[in-house]
């Protein structure tokens, strides 16, 4: 009963004035904008720390098939969490729930970094992992129903572009925070989970400060009524009205053909994403002959490069193909096979070709992985849309990133690099099938007078 009270949508508030509906709209989106990039940000810095750690580990004798099941907990709690927690944000207020997740995100990360005990046991790394995807699923779903509330269909594709670099900044920030949690902690390498779990809370605080529900619940119009843009296809006539759990899961979302295209799409795109960025760090010092500290600037080139190539697809989504999500989408992982290729076939003492092709890969990767989130907002009703997100999140994550964390360490064990870049390149072609099937879904279209 306190949860549901607690989390519950904030009521709408009584109309403003009309002359300062536009003031009010423009302050509230971009503080409501800040609040959701930076919160999740936040969350970018608390999730995959364990691939940092996992060089450390291996010293201490783990193998790279038990690090591996490790890892994918975080990949299996998170893909089933995206989805639940999806559903359950679409009849939340995403300014507590956002925070919640930050909250118990860090408080995990404390736990695990502060108790030498746990990182000696498997199954305690397991739990805590695990535990830890299961509270991050609360990050993506209410920033997808933020979006919908406050920003139309013209503009979403880039303005999902731009917050989507969210993922890019906390990821790339997250191995600088390793290192300065180094420093302040006398090269204690569990620092890499408890000093960001400290900031992560503090950002936790942030969001309170700054989100906020619906537009209607600060006295403004809904974003349909404020811009007179709605969905070419309208197939809730109360757009406004909070849809029952049955309606978003056996109406708009799981008879959806298209979604289900994308979220299939989701479980190879997850797998390039990951199967690359986890295992970089052990890949570069184990093959190429780099330092822990020069696989961890890599790791941050990757992401940092993540943010034109995001924006770019973004852009081009929105004008270029005129509001159509997948032309972009395969665009770019046409990219990223060739870019895997080189990462794979560039030989040892090459250090400047393999940060060349692991930034290439950051650039190009993230802009399928924003796009397909995008494009499930798009295709079901914005009461629905953190439900639709979690779909192609679950499949993302509890398919694709699971297998890139987990049998890619038992593949890399049992056939050697070489076979896991032979699954990295069949997953492109594989997404860019799937994505391809959606080539006809989006765009939008004015008010009728």
């Amino acid at each position: 009963m306190f949860f549901t009270q607690f989390f519950k949508p904030a009521p709408h508030a009584e109309r403003l004035p009309a002359d300062r509906v536009d003031s009010e709209y423009r302050k509230l989106r971009l503080q409501v904008f800040l609040g959701i990039f930076i919160g999740y940000a936040g969350y970018y810095f608390v999730r995959k720390n364990f691939s940092l750690a996992m060089p450390y580990l291996i010293e201490q004798g783990f193998s790279k098939g038990e690090l591996g099941v490790i890892l994918s907990a975080v990949s299996i709690a998170y893909g089933l969490s995206k989805f639940l927690m999806g559903i359950v944000s679409d009849r939340c207020n995403p300014r507590y729930f956002l925070a919640a997740g930050l909250f118990l995100s860090g408080i995990i990360n404390i736990i695990f970094g502060s108790f030498s005990f746990i990182t000696t046991s498997i199954i305690l790394m397991f739990v805590l992992q695990f535990l830890n995807g299961w509270v991050q699923g609360m990050g993506w779903p209410p920033c997808g129903r933020t979006m919908v509330h406050w920003f139309s269909i013209s503009e979403r594709g880039t303005k999902m572009s731009i917050w989507n670099v969210a993922h890019n900044v906390g990821g790339a920030l997250m191995p600088s925070l390793v290192t300065l949690g180094l420093y302040f902690f006398a090269n204690d390498w569990k620092s890499i989970f408890y000093f960001p779990g400290i900031l992560s809370i503090l950002v936790g605080i942030y969001v309170l400060i700054t989100m906020r529900d619906t537009p209607q619940s600060c006295g403004l119009p809904s974003i349909e009524e404020h811009t007179g843009e709605y969905p070419s296809d309208e197939k809730v006539k109360d757009r406004e009205r909070e849809l029952s759990v049955k309606e978003i899961l056996f109406k708009y979302v799981l008879n959806n053909k298209f979604l289900w295209y994308i979220a299939i799409a989701n479980v190879f795109v997850y797998f390039v994403r990951y199967g690359v960025v986890d295992w970089a760090p052990t890949y570069l010092v184990e093959e190429k002959s780099f330092t822990h500290s020069s696989s961890r600037t890599a790791y941050a080139l990757y992401e940092w490069a993540g943010i034109p190539g995001t924006l770019l697809c973004g852009w081009m989504s929105d004008k270029l193909f005129k509001g159509r999500r997948a032309p972009a989408g395969i665009l770019f992982m046409v990219g990223v096979f060739i870019a895997v290729l080189v990462y794979w076939l560039n030989p040892p003492g090459n250090p400047m070709v393999d940060s060349i092709a692991l930034v290439a890969i950051g650039f190009l990767i993230y802009g399928p992985v924003m796009l397909i989130g995008l494009h499930a907002l798009d295709l079901a009703p914005k009461k629905a849309a953190g439900t639709a997100a979690g779909l192609t999140g679950f499949f993302g994550y509890l398919g694709g990133a699971t297998f890139a964390s987990a049998a890619m360490g038992f593949i890399v064990d049992a056939f050697g690099w070489d076979g896991g870049f032979i699954l990295l390149l069949v997953s492109c072609v594989f997404a860019m099938f799937f994505l391809a099937l959606t080539l006809k879904t989006g765009s939008a279209k004015p008010k009728q007078a």
